[in-house]
């Protein structure tokens, strides 16, 4: 079976993740911090708190900006459903906008006209989807202006970089920058994630928020005669200043992810290789094409989503997703819209206003994309699209 997405993993993680099991702490060690210092070393970013999943660094990312509660926060309807998940979580309002034609971004005319008309809208959510890069310096300058605050959803984007050339996760045109170690992301850690931020002050309260509210690292004490006898810190003490969360990442993880992050740049490189292929393989005679459709050299390529007019075939997606697992080859909708969900749904959201993620959900499928994909896989992967769809 080619599946649509695979972790690669090699024996330098396995004797490493081995090694730490074996012989070594498995929680809140030295390691962690470690994969956090490397990970902002790479990305360009002043400080990176790795969490247990990109959700939950979402969640922390939002509840880290302290806005008032019932705010509205624009996010991208194509999406997972943590991306606006995370809004709930805190107490917020997701607020979806329309997607751009060629980008599958957010479409940043819709998102300027309504922070025009809209004073309720306090932070933004841009999803970096598929991998490329949102237009975020000019998302930035409509948001520092009124004082809004911005998040990165790039779950999809470790590698990325942005039109200016610095690599997503510098936080250069945002608060705060959150990435996913699924296994089928950039690179894996099993299950993982990273907050990346400029800010010492945000920097200090998502390592509170993380772990119960407890920071034992360097925050100022606020019972100073229970933190000391005779003038000397007790080695036993700690204060919950804030209500949080126990969001840790292991040991374990943290080293595999060492592992993986040293290889990062590679990965992205073979993935960039197979969509260029791929892109020149889906010519303008056939009936499927690329999804995206604006230049994709900063892409992180974490899918490759085609677009199928299946109103002009003989064949349902349904049924062609069959077909393509029959002959072990796997694919993949991303994603169904956020509103369209029955839970979304009860809180009174709809797709009225959004035709363009209608109109790509209509058509999407995601094909296999890998770093390890071999190129005969590739080729028999369109050339049983090319069978079953012209």
């Amino acid at each position: 079976m080619i599946p649509y997405g695979r972790q690669s993993i090699n024996f330098s993680d396995v004797f490493g993740v081995a090694k730490q099991v074996a012989f070594r702490s498995l929680t809140q060690g030295t390691r962690i911090p470690e994969f956090e210092q490397n990970f902002a070393n790479y990305v360009g970013s002043k400080y990176a708190v790795a969490v247990s999943s990109a959700t939950a660094g979402l969640h922390l990312a939002v509840l880290a900006i302290e806005l008032i509660p019932n705010s509205q926060i624009i996010t991208s309807p194509i999406s997972f459903v943590a991306s606006s998940n995370a809004i709930l979580y805190s107490k917020h309002r997701p607020l979806f906008i329309d997607i751009d034609k060629s980008s599958l971004n957010l479409d940043m005319k819709l998102v300027e006209q309504e922070l025009n008309s809209n004073s309720l809208v306090k932070a933004i959510i841009p999803v970096h989807f598929a991998g490329l890069p949102c237009e975020m310096e000019q998302l930035a300058k409509l948001c520092n202006s009124k004082g809004i605050k911005i998040i990165e959803d790039a779950a999809h984007a470790l590698g990325a970089r942005y039109a200016s050339g610095k690599k997503v996760g510098s936080c250069e045109f945002s608060d705060m920058t959150v990435f996913s170690f699924h296994p089928v992301k950039s690179i894996t850690t099993g299950e993982g994630g990273m907050i990346t931020t400029n800010s010492a002050e945000l920097y200090k309260k998502l390592l509170r928020l993380r772990s119960h509210g407890i920071n034992k690292l360097d925050d100022e004490f606020q019972l100073p005669l229970q933190a000391s006898t005779k003038g000397v810190p007790n080695p036993w003490y700690y204060e919950m200043q804030e209500l949080g969360f126990n969001y840790r990442m292991t040991e374990i993880q943290a080293t595999l992810g060492i592992s993986q992050l040293k290889r990062l740049s590679r990965f992205v490189q073979k993935r960039q290789s197979r969509v260029v292929w791929y892109q020149e393989a889906l010519n303008p005679s056939l009936k499927f094409k690329p999804a995206q459709n604006t230049s994709t050299n900063t892409s992180a390529h974490h899918i490759f989503p085609i677009r199928i007019d299946f109103s002009k075939i003989m064949i349902s997606r349904a049924d062609l997703m069959k077909i393509l697992k029959d002959r072990s080859v796997g694919s993949q909708v991303h994603y169904m819209p956020i509103p369209l969900h029955p839970y979304y749904q009860k809180l009174g959201y709809n797709v009225d206003k959004l035709p363009e993620a209608m109109s790509y959900y209509n058509e999407a499928l995601t094909i296999p994309l890998y770093p390890n994909l071999k190129r005969f896989k590739q080729k028999r992967i369109v050339k049983i699209l090319k069978e079953v769809i012209q």
